[in-house]
């Protein structure tokens, strides 16, 4: 997330909780797609990670981007950690470790998504380059150390740091050692919130075999397709993972909220200051819990707003519906991880196919696949078959989904050319994951080093 909120409006009940994300639906035809990822930097010439300080470090990278692109630097306690675009065009942040993010602007179809992209690479090499930088498009960092990874000055991370490790064994890995891609989606009502949190719940296993691209941890193969994924059965449970109330059949906005105030926060910000506010639950925030050690005690609604940035379930609710549950990856990757699930979202016609595929994935199947695609990806177990079997169901819909989307390139073909990547994937039977493995144990001669140049921007 590249700038926490500001919004003094005071909250007087729950009901505006509720209401806060009700507000977020629109009409189909203002549907949007707001892709985000996260790559790694590395120096070429020995490929060690880039810290934030120093002439060829973070912050003079985000210097460069900024005097190219015009966009507004972020601060925290005067240190650039972002860079914010006009209304609408984005944002760039840093994760823990340093991880290099673009918060794509709300799109309208997935050729501008993947043009935006392609531009931020572009400009982004543009400055990386006589820097000796580069960037890498993977889950996981595979050569580095906890120890070695760098940590960016941002106070919210300072706070998580701290908290991570006592709620949580991997919470310290997931922040500075992982990658996503993510795709943020659009609802129209209740109703097709619902539909839509339950299809990405019910599916987001099949999104990690499909995007599964970390199988190596500090120079070595570590026993996973997904070391990301894995990281999360252990980060944070009362914040993160399958949420069993979202299965229910009668599941809403409200019930979102009931959860979200009842998990721990992490901080309140006011004047700029961030306040370690881990003892409290944002249900006792709004019971006062707050009052004689936060200036202004009393919450207001870019507090809220904080908050559900702070969630992590493996599908997260705001005023617009987040996909979490994929690896970083290659410059494809990120174009197919927001076709993939805007063909089985965006259609209404999809939309239905993908619930009645998932409809019976009841929270213990859900949960076992999830704890079981890091290991073993699309030869997971799924009935009588397998998650490849499953994930080609799915790609099958989101394929005529995007179809009958009917949004056409300059050249005349539609989103489904953005699927390209997972048909080969599903085609060969094997996760991206183990394609790099057989290059280790083939052509790489036991090295990990060309894995950078194989997955570099």
């Amino acid at each position: 997330m590249a700038r926490d909120t500001t919004d003094l409006t005071p909250i007087r009940s729950a009901d505006e909780l509720v209401d806060h994300i009700r507000e977020g639906e629109k009409p189909a035809d203002a549907f949007r797609i707001g892709t985000e990822h996260e790559k790694f930097g590395f120096y070429a010439e020995d490929l060690s990670p880039v810290p934030y300080e120093g002439d060829r470090g973070i912050r003079a990278l985000l210097d460069g981007m900024g005097a190219l692109s015009g966009w507004e630097p972020i601060l925290d306690e005067g240190r650039i950690i972002g860079l914010a675009g006009a209304s609408g065009q984005g944002a760039i942040s840093l994760e823990p470790g340093g991880q290099f993010e673009l918060s794509g602007a709300p799109l309208e179809t997935l050729h501008e998504t993947c043009r935006e992209t392609g531009r931020h690479l572009s400009d982004l090499r543009q400055v990386a380059d006589p820097l000796g930088i580069r960037f890498l498009g993977a889950g996981s960092s595979p050569l580095w150390s906890l120890a070695e990874t760098p940590v960016m000055p941002k106070s919210r991370y300072a706070i998580m740091a701290r908290y991570m490790p006592k709620v949580g064994t991997r919470g310290l890995d997931m922040m500075f050692r992982t990658a996503t891609i993510q795709v943020n989606l659009d609802f129209a009502s209740e109703a097709d919130m619902r539909a839509k949190m339950q299809v990405g719940m019910r599916l987001q296993a099949v999104a990690s075999a499909l995007f599964a691209n970390s199988p190596f941890t500090e120079g070595k193969p570590n026993g996973l397709v997904s070391w990301r994924s894995d990281v999360w059965s252990d980060v944070d449970n009362r914040r993160s993972g399958l949420l069993p109330f979202v299965f229910e059949e009668g599941f809403g906005y409200r019930d979102y909220v009931e959860w979200a105030l009842d998990v721990p926060m992490y901080f309140v910000m006011r004047q700029g200051r961030y306040h370690d506010a881990t003892d409290v639950t944002f249900r006792q925030f709004l019971d006062g819990a707050l009052r004689g050690r936060v200036d202004s005690p009393e919450p207001n609604m870019g507090d809220w707003a904080n908050h559900l940035s702070t969630l992590f379930p493996d599908v997260r609710l705001k005023r617009f519906i987040e996909m979490r549950g994929a690896d970083g990856g290659p410059w494809r990757g990120i174009c197919a991880l927001p076709a993939f699930w805007t063909g089985l979202l965006y259609d209404g016609a999809a939309l239905a196919e993908a619930q009645t595929l998932t409809r019976d994935i009841d929270v213990a199947e859900a949960a076992r696949l999830r704890a079981e695609v890091p290991k073993t990806g699309l030869s997971t177990r799924f009935r009588d078959g397998t998650v490849l079997d499953l994930a080609r169901r799915a790609l099958d819909i989101s394929r005529r989904g995007l179809a009958a989307r009917a949004r056409l390139n300059e050249e005349g073909l539609d989103e489904t050319i953005f699927l390209a990547p997972l048909e080969d994937i599903l085609a060969r039977g094997e996760t991206a994951a183990e394609g790099l493995l057989r290059l280790y144990r083939g052509a790489w001669g036991g090295r990990i080093d060309p894995l950078f140049e194989h997955l570099a921007y």
